[in-house]
């Protein structure tokens, strides 16, 4: 249930942030590479989810509000990757491949999540080059 929560909420951010069909595929590019990250992972037997893929989706919007938007939608994309970022140390991926949280009855995976948010960003900032040109700020 909260991977399809997550799917919807993402989808809002999506639609929202209006965001180009190239930073769609270059988050389909991040999705193999989320999971191809966990599979270097030793300690990790299985991983069955849609958590690393939602960040790498949260990640790609963000990067392309800070950098390809103005004002307030530009705003909006620092404060999402700020709050990312928070979140992502705040889960301490450092401390193993799989937690147990209070609430939760499956192991969660912090480092899909990081993994995610890595290959999003990675994917989206080609994307964004190979569509503009050369990745530079937006003028304010």
């Amino acid at each position: 249930m909260a991977n399809v929560l997550g799917c919807a909420a993402v989808a809002a951010f999506g639609v929202t942030a209006q965001v180009p069909r190239h930073v769609t595929w270059a988050w389909l590019a991040a999705w193999p590479l989320t999971h191809a990250a966990l599979a270097l992972t030793p300690q990790l037997q299985h991983y069955g989810g849609l958590s690393g893929v939602l960040h790498a989706a949260v990640a790609a919007a963000a990067l392309h509000l800070t950098w390809r938007t103005t004002g307030r939608r530009r705003s909006i994309g620092w404060a999402v990757l700020i709050g990312l970022a928070v979140k992502l140390l705040l889960e301490r991926p450092w401390l193993g491949p799989t937690q147990l949280v209070p609430g939760w009855d499956i192991a969660l995976v912090p480092l899909a999540h990081v993994t995610g948010a890595f290959g999003g960003l990675v994917c989206c900032a080609i994307a964004l080059s190979i569509a503009h040109g050369p990745v530079q700020p937006a003028s304010a």
